[in-house]
């Protein structure tokens, strides 16, 4: 990696402010202009900026203000439909329950073509931040949660090249961030941190999925992303499922690091290691040597904050199987990864940053 390692940084999302959300809803129904909806977008991503920085963090995002959810694929893409189905995931913990809703899930029926350019939002980002920034998007492997040989044979006969028409778009996304001056670029991947769940895969193979070749290829087409391209950090973050405070997948990671993390050419692996359902750090020796692994040790599901003695203790730990000098620390995902945000007030979320710039400075200063 040429680019600088970030030894504090969050996973991307923030929480957004009310009166931005209550805006968007207003707009849906034509009461408000877009106008206005963008000045709040932009004020909340300042907003974003300030806190970020002033907590110490090494790298900051926009806190994906722009986007209704994390993943802003259908927003910024033509060719999708809600179809019954979807991927089958079963999700847990406290907070409001996740459904799919009547509209069923959002499946490829068409080829794809660009409606929104992705990489546009990351301007406002760079020109108004005093630190490093990164722009984070989800990897082209988790969009098989998009396609269904019913829906979408039509369209793209096998789901590889559906993935792989992805792959293309988004090396368009990322040539564009880089003339744009971004040095950092996340991938986020939930499907993988899926396949840590023994009942998650069953189901997939009961359905007929190949997980050992679904993974190989999965792995070669995100690291593919970066092809040609040189000095920044490329990165990619392994989620367990993140929306309104709950999640979709349990199991440790040693289900997958060893087929997937040495294959992974990438910087920065973030993963999540906030409560025992991740497992132990064993399966860090499967990372790439030089390959930094940002533990998120801190929970985004709840506001109580962690003890930071506690937080050293498991960098310490994770040190006896990744050298100090190949790891980092974050959150364990975005505070909003949909729009509403985890049951985390605004305070809280500064508190946990604000630990995460602090531990992270102290441990590797």
């Amino acid at each position: 990696m040429t680019a600088p390692v970030a030894r504090a940084e969050t996973v991307g999302s923030l929480l957004r402010p009310p009166e931005l959300l209550a805006a968007r809803e207003r707009l849906a129904g034509g009461e408000v202009a877009a106008e206005r909806v963008q000045a709040l977008e932009d004020a909340a991503v300042l907003a974003a900026i300030a806190l970020q920085e002033a907590a110490g963090l090494d790298v900051v995002t926009d806190g994906e203000m722009r986007r209704s959810g994390w993943a802003a694929t259908t927003e910024a893409l033509h060719g999708f439909e809600p179809r019954e189905g979807g991927p089958g995931l079963t999700w847990h913990g406290e907070g409001p329950e996740i459904r799919m809703g009547g509209a069923g899930y959002p499946t490829v029926v068409r080829p794809i073509g660009v409606r929104r350019d992705l990489a546009a939002e990351y301007a406002f980002l760079k020109r108004h931040a005093g630190v490093r920034t990164k722009h984070c998007m989800p990897a082209p492997s988790y969009h098989r949660r998009f396609w269904y040989a019913e829906h979408s044979g039509g369209a793209y006969p096998t789901c590889e090249e559906f993935l792989v028409a992805i792959r293309d778009y988004e090396r368009q996304v990322v040539a564009r961030l880089v003339e744009l001056g971004c040095d950092y670029v996340q991938l986020d991947a939930p499907n993988y941190g899926s396949l840590c769940d023994v009942d998650h895969r069953r189901m997939l193979e009961a359905r007929g999925h190949d997980l050992a070749a679904e993974l190989a290829f999965d792995a070669a087409l995100d690291s593919s992303v970066f092809d040609g391209v040189s000095g920044i950090t490329r990165a990619l973050h392994v989620c367990r499922g993140n929306a309104a405070g709950r999640w979709h997948s349990s199991g440790g990671y040693g289900v997958i690091a060893e087929q997937l993390f040495p294959k992974l050419d990438v910087d920065a692996l973030l993963l999540e290691y906030d409560t025992d359902r991740a497992g132990d750090f064993a399966p860090l020796a499967c990372a790439r040597r030089g390959a930094i692994a940002v533990l998120g040790l801190l929970t985004t599901k709840s506001g109580a904050l962690e003890d930071e003695r506690a937080i050293e203790a498991r960098i310490e730990e994770a040190a006896r199987v990744k050298p100090l000098e190949e790891l980092a620390l974050s959150p364990q995902c975005g505070f909003a990864s949909v729009a509403a945000g985890n049951p985390v007030t605004p305070d809280e979320q500064r508190a946990k940053l604000e630990l995460v710039g602090r531990v992270a400075h102290r441990v590797w200063s």
